[in-house]
């Protein structure tokens, strides 16, 4: 078998972000900041780290604020300099000339919908997905361990990520097969089970590896819950046709689409940053009591 090595990566951003209004009015949801990183950043350097060469950003409108943040910025980069001010900080923000590529999502139709959007810039090869609202925190990060374990054994890969039994009628739940450590072959994919009913507490937390062969079955427009053309719809349809697995994150997740997680990831990244660390702590042992 031989397996093609992830060279892509598809950022669905083109959504409205209506969960943070007022915030989100006039900003991308993806521009808002855990410390002083935007979240699409954190993002981006997960790919980079794992070895992706083409990031794909699938925008709206209104997603200009985005597309500068990873443009360089002449200005400021002078002033910077002219000040003595070293230009590290936002070196990361500089992709390679030809790295990004900014397709439009023209309706909102759904995440499988904006994945789609990218074949012809996927072509034949296998790609990753991130959603940036959640924020993964890893060392590596989550598709860099994702990418080791396809290596071994190719197919389609979708994050993993246990949650409390309680929880699994809030997410897509993976019915598990074989495991083999933090590999669980997936034989079904059920969204948003009860407790009662859910085949585990593995939900897909916005990781996926996949197989072009997607595009195929997203080629159909078929709609799912909401109206909308589902991801999970589609590579339910490539079970038992390509290798299929979940594999378990080793780290911290925030879900930072919730306004309650994305205060979390704030609060949990500043308290281990060694330049205001102590200062968050200390001020929040005094707010507690």
């Amino acid at each position: 078998m031989t397996i093609k090595r992830i060279r892509k990566a598809v950022f669905p951003v083109a959504g409205l972000g209506t969960r943070f209004l007022p915030a989100t009015k006039a900003m991308p949801k993806e521009m808002l900041t855990v410390v002083d990183k935007p979240l699409i950043q954190y993002a981006v350097d997960e790919a980079l780290e794992a070895g992706i060469e083409q990031i794909i950003f699938v925008t709206g409108r209104g997603k200009q604020a985005l597309e500068d943040h990873f443009d360089i910025a002449y200005e400021l980069e002078d002033t910077m300099r002219s000040r003595g001010k070293s230009l590290e900080i936002v070196n990361g923000t500089r992709m390679k000339p030809g790295s990004p590529v900014y397709i439009r999502q023209q309706q909102p139709l759904g995440l499988g919908h904006a994945v789609w959007c990218a074949r012809e810039i996927i072509g034949d090869e296998p790609f990753a997905v991130l959603l940036p609202d959640e924020l993964m925190v890893g060392t590596p990060g989550f598709v860099a361990q994702m990418v080791a374990a396809y290596e071994k054994v190719g197919g389609n890969i979708v994050g993993a990520l246990e949650v409390a039994d309680s929880e699994t009628d809030k997410y897509g739940i993976i019915s598990p097969g074989k495991i083999d450590g933090r590999l669980t072959e997936v034989t079904a994919l059920v969204e948003k089970p009860s407790k009662d009913t859910a085949p585990s507490n593995l939900m897909i937390p916005g990781r996926y590896i996949l197989q072009p062969e997607v595009m195929h079955v997203l080629d159909r427009q078929e709609k799912g819950a909401g109206g909308e053309i589902q991801l999970t719809d589609a590579l339910a349809q490539l079970i038992g046709k390509q290798p299929f697995h979940g594999f378990t994150f080793n780290g911290a997740r925030y879900d930072c689409g919730d306004k309650a997680g994305y205060i979390q990831a704030n609060l949990a990244l500043a308290l281990v940053r060694p330049d205001i660390g102590p200062v968050v702590r200390s001020f929040a042992k005094a707010l507690l009591r």
